[in-house]
């Protein structure tokens, strides 16, 4: 078992490397004595892979092991959900000193940690992301949350789980569309923070679709290790921090309007390209670079287009961003390939223009 440590502001903590569930209870009786009563929080789809075993693992060295399942699926991700999981939390009388494992994807980890963010003040809770995406990204960073009345992430807060653990033989039970859907984070993280790590994913992605444990390994540990530094400098997207929201402002407003019909990295992918262009256009980066940005994408089986929306409409949602202030939509672009600086001087005709280009406009 393999780690690295997050340190931000209000805690420091470890994120752990495995390939199986058993090692967790050492990783556990590191931060959490035996009497402690645990609830594993995960969704239905997980539950079927992993919910009974993690129960019986952690059951072995801990009396008291409960384990909530909730629907599946990003229209779950809401307060409803939550409501659900507090009142499970109230029967088995979980108490503060109490803990909360999140086991699943993005959905869970964010709903989950919210749950134990907001119970009693405050409980701690473990993040056991069991995909890809949530394994580079989600899981890391202290993010939670839920989505309201359509817009996503809009109530949450800042909270750091008490460690990590990434059980990196998840990734072979689940589909090819959601690996290439949490590589794009990945992608992301090449293109705004280590060029050199760009360009080790523009040549891997046949030995990543071939699930090779050593180019697996390195992507996940190398992901969490850069955007632990960018959290770790700031934690509350203060400053810095908004540059992991590349391709997001526009990615978000296609997922919410595709009412989520599309995974998260799906639309990201496409938002980046959207933010590519707008940093050509902006003279930043060339027109080779826009073009290399698309074909690493489309390696990944990872969408560059998005045709069905209509352009007025992209643009309002994006209005509706949390990250908008003033009606300024705040965009991540491109300054060079593994280099990000965040602009607000993107003015109504070039987010337009960047909408028609991902809306099948070529140069």
């Amino acid at each position: 078992m393999n780690e690295i440590c997050i340190n931000t502001p209000s805690s420091a903590y470890p994120i752990y490397f495995s390939d199986n569930f058993e090692d967790i209870i050492n990783a556990l009786k590191k931060f959490f004595p035996s009497d402690r009563k645990i609830c594993i929080v995960t969704d239905e789809n997980v539950n079927k892979y992993y919910g009974q075993t993690l129960l019986e693992i952690v059951s072995s060295a801990y009396k008291e092991v409960y384990k909530c399942v909730f629907p599946a699926g990003e229209s779950n991700k809401n307060l409803n959900t939550v409501q659900e999981i507090y009142k499970f939390f109230i029967e088995k009388h979980l108490d503060r000193n109490s803990l909360i494992l999140a086991l699943g994807g993005g959905v869970t980890g964010d709903m989950a940690g919210f749950a134990a963010a907001t119970y009693m003040r405050g409980i701690p809770f473990v993040q056991i992301p069991t995909t890809l995406l949530s394994q580079v990204d989600s899981s890391v960073g202290g993010k939670v949350g839920v989505d309201f009345l359509q817009h996503k992430n809009m109530i949450g807060a800042f909270y750091q789980p008490a460690f990590v653990y990434i059980n990196l033989d998840t990734l072979k039970t689940l589909p090819k569309e959601q690996l290439s859907s949490g590589v794009a984070e990945v992608i992301k993280h090449g293109l705004i923070l280590d060029k050199s790590y760009f360009e080790f994913l523009e040549s891997s992605y046949d030995l990543f679709f071939k699930l090779d444990h050593e180019v697996l390994e390195k992507i996940i540990r190398r992901s969490c290790e850069l955007k632990g530094s960018v959290v770790s400098r700031d934690e509350k997207e203060a400053g810095l921090r908004a540059i992991l929201n590349f391709g997001h402002t526009l990615g978000h407003a296609i997922e919410t309007l595709l009412n989520f019909k599309l995974f998260h990295g799906q639309c990201v992918s496409v938002g980046m390209v959207g933010a590519a262009y707008l940093s050509y256009i902006n003279g930043l980066i060339s027109k080779e670079d826009l073009k290399r940005i698309e074909k690493v994408l489309a390696s990944y089986d990872l969408p560059v287009r998005i045709e069905e929306l209509n352009k007025e409409v992209i643009y309002n949602q994006m209005l509706l961003d949390k990250k908008t202030k003033n009606n300024i939509i705040y965009f991540i672009l491109l300054s060079s390939i593994g280099k990000a600086v965040r602009v607000s001087h993107v003015n109504t005709d070039q987010i337009f223009s960047a909408i028609a280009y991902i809306q099948n406009d070529v140069l």
